[in-house]
């Protein structure tokens, strides 16, 4: 089998991406909080190209956005072929998590450091989803 045949292993199923880009996300939330945190959404998640089998995959996680006990972070997937060094970008995901104290109760969170101009244009956006979350919440919370 030549490398030709490479692509014919097959792609790596949705659900291990997902898994992949909760665990980054979560890594990036408590370093932030310096405290164990949990998945409260899943914003969206972009499934842009499908990734191989035999490709390198790489999770690179920000936040985004901190509230009082909430952060949110976006999470980018890489994929690499590793033979011909190309490099695309596969996904994209924007997921919510909630600090925890020791009790399992959530609890306030440092606030995010914005400094450059790229920074304050994602807290906006960042901003705008939140908000309608809340009012998605406050919709479900009224039927």
């Amino acid at each position: 089998m030549g490398p030709q045949d490479a692509n014919h292993y097959g792609n790596v199923h949705g659900g291990v991406i997902m898994k992949l880009v909760d665990e980054a996300g979560a890594l990036a939330a408590m370093r932030h909080a310096n405290k164990p945190v949990v998945t409260v959404a899943v914003d969206s998640m972009t499934f842009m190209e499908p990734i191989s089998v035999d490709n390198l995959v790489t999770c690179t996680a920000e936040l985004t956005y901190v509230g009082r006990t909430s952060m949110e972070a976006r999470v980018e997937v890489i994929a690499e072929d590793i033979l011909s060094g190309s490099a695309t970008l596969a996904n994209t995901a924007y997921l919510v998590y909630v600090a925890l104290d020791s009790s399992g109760n959530p609890t306030p969170v440092p606030e995010l450091l914005i400094e450059t101009p790229d920074e304050r244009a994602r807290a906006e956006r960042a901003r705008t989803r939140q908000a309608y979350r809340r009012q998605q919440r406050a919709t479900e919370a009224g039927r």
